[in-house]
């Protein structure tokens, strides 16, 4: 019997991590998850069209908007370092909702320099220990967004990582409209994280 081989090309890589079992840890312990697929998710898919369309309007990153907007207003701001900020996102999904993105843009994780890597640990280990001082522990996921592999070149999209701390239940309405209904506005989120030490 002859097996054919045939060649698989990964065009997504999703690296994951989850923390309690309400945030859909199968195992009892925290751990992080890497899937490769071979397409590009739907979310993910809108995200980079978003971010592609923004540019070819605007000339320029929408998350470099973003980090430019949020370091000159300062209400969202949790923390940061010479290299990366960490925001509650205007229109935050969920409360408590929190992003971290690079100052340089960068497209994708994997393109940043090694001495980039360790500010990056800091303000992820800083965000979290933040999210559970505030909230007491809560569950969590965090997801590395980041630009598909044939589109690591692309000036459009800014890799960053994304906290999602589960205090709320996503229900019918979430599911069936795509809209979430967030009691906290990020604004003050932002406040009790900045005001944990």
């Amino acid at each position: 019997m002859q097996v054919s081989e045939e060649k698989i090309s990964f065009s997504r890589i999703i690296e994951v991590k989850n923390y309690g079992s309400a945030a859909g840890a199968s195992l009892e312990h925290a751990h992080s998850q890497i899937i490769a697929l071979p397409i590009v998710p739907t979310r993910v898919r809108e995200e980079i069209d978003g971010a592609k369309n923004y540019f070819l309007y605007k000339d320029r990153c929408v998350f470099c908007d973003i980090i430019r907007q949020e370091l000159r207003q300062r209400n969202r701001v949790i923390t940061e370092n010479s290299g990366f900020v960490s925001i509650a996102p205007f229109a935050s999904r969920f409360p408590f909702e929190t992003w971290i993105l690079p100052k340089t843009h960068l497209p994708s994780y994997e393109l940043t320099e090694a001495p980039s890597y360790g500010q990056a640990a800091e303000i992820l280990s800083d965000t979290l220990r933040k999210l559970k001082q505030v909230l007491d522990d809560p569950p969590y996921n965090y997801i590395i967004h980041t630009s598909s592999f044939p589109e690591q070149d692309r000036d459009y999209y800014h890799w960053h990582i994304e906290i999602i701390p589960k205090l709320t239940k996503v229900a019918g309405f979430e599911w069936g409209t795509g809209f979430y209904i967030n009691p906290t506005p990020p604004e003050e989120a932002a406040e009790y994280l900045r005001e944990a030490r």
